[in-house]
């Protein structure tokens, strides 16, 4: 027999859900996906015994998975050109869905293409036709699925016509193999004009979310500037990279005398510029903040994200499921205006 008997404590499942294992979701921009609040980067998931700069192996990737299930953390990012263009982010994604399959409904996965992968000539990179439909059939090969829920362009390509790269798009969610599109780094202006264009195509190809560097120390440098705020104004979810700052948002750096190999900014050689006196500054008021309302500063930070217009779900990394827990629980902190006034005023001093 097919057929489940109803068992309460098993199968009393809602109607409709906002949450997942205690986790918010949020619609994805204006669009009918929902993600969890506080999602997964996997940027440094890989197979570091390679050569392939991962930080985080298998064993350890597998763990914080399967607690991710476990809070709530559901919206996966990748790329094809993590870990120096190795393919093995989405390879070891791929392992642990084959290994649990019945997950693969209860994650929203997200993926990229444009970066030269598998092989070396001109037509292996970019945001043509040909490199979008072979791309994105190597990453299904190494994800082991036969669809991703969202792919994004990982950048801008001014050597091709809107017109055909998100013609593509439409083709392939068509087909199924994508079910909604997004972009990354890209600038106010690059993002306005794929919106233009596509208004004259469908909706099936219009970008739900753009992925682009934001922290709340630093905003959006200055090649991104106005993107934030032209998400909010044509409901397009901003969904932001290093979302901590590389880790300066927690206590790790606030002593940079401390740092050394195995602190990510100190191993990638940002150390010096990341952990400035004045922004170390900032980053001691929000700890002050964060000790008084009894919980961690990077948690502050996640939470003050989820409250600026136009923001989307956060993706920090986690190199360890003490990390991912730590993430996890700034999806249910919900800050009074007034915390938030200090928030800003903090940032601000």
């Amino acid at each position: 027999m097919d057929y489940l008997t109803p068992r309460p404590d098993l199968y009393d499942v809602p109607f409709m859900a906002e949450e997942f294992n205690g986790m918010p979701y949020r619609r994805v921009g204006a669009s009918g996906l929902q993600a969890s609040a506080i999602g997964l980067g996997t940027w440094k998931f890989g197979y570091p015994h390679t050569g392939d700069g991962a930080r985080v192996d298998e064993r350890t990737a597998f763990a914080i998975f399967d607690r991710a299930i476990e809070l709530g953390v559901t919206f996966w990012d990748t790329a094809n050109r993590y870990n120096a263009g190795s393919g093995n982010s989405e390879r070891l994604i791929g392992r642990w869905l084959r290994a649990n399959p019945e997950q693969r409904r209860n994650i929203v996965l997200a993926t990229k293409l444009h970066g030269g992968m598998d092989g070396a000539t001109p037509n292996h990179s970019g945001l043509s036709r040909t490199n979008i439909v072979d791309a994105l059939r190597a990453s299904l090969a190494r994800l082991q699925l036969d669809y991703v829920d969202v792919l994004y362009f990982h950048r801008f390509d001014p050597g091709v016509p809107i017109e055909e790269s998100l013609e593509t798009i439409e083709d392939l969610v068509r087909q199924g193999v994508v079910r909604y599109f997004a972009v990354s780094n890209f600038t106010r202006d690059q993002l306005a004009d794929y919106l233009k264009v596509q208004e004259t195509l469908s909706r099936r190809c219009r970008p739900v979310a753009v992925q682009n560097q934001f922290d709340p120390v630093n905003r959006e440098p200055e090649r991104f500037v106005g993107a934030l705020e032209l998400c909010a104004a044509q409901g397009v979810a901003y969904v932001p990279y290093s979302p901590l700052a590389g880790g300066l948002l927690t206590t790790r750096y606030l002593d940079p005398a401390k740092a050394g190999a195995g602190d990510r900014l100190h191993d990638e050689g940002r150390l010096a510029a990341a952990a400035t006196p004045e922004k170390l500054a900032v980053v001691r008021r929000l700890v002050k903040l964060a000790e008084a309302w009894e919980i961690e500063v990077s948690q502050l930070a996640l939470a003050y994200l989820l409250t600026l217009p136009g923001m989307g779900p956060q993706i920090p990394s986690s190199s360890t499921v003490a990390q991912l827990e730590s993430n996890a629980a700034a999806g249910r902190v919900t800050l009074t205006s007034e915390q938030l006034a200090e928030i800003e005023a903090a940032l601000s001093a």
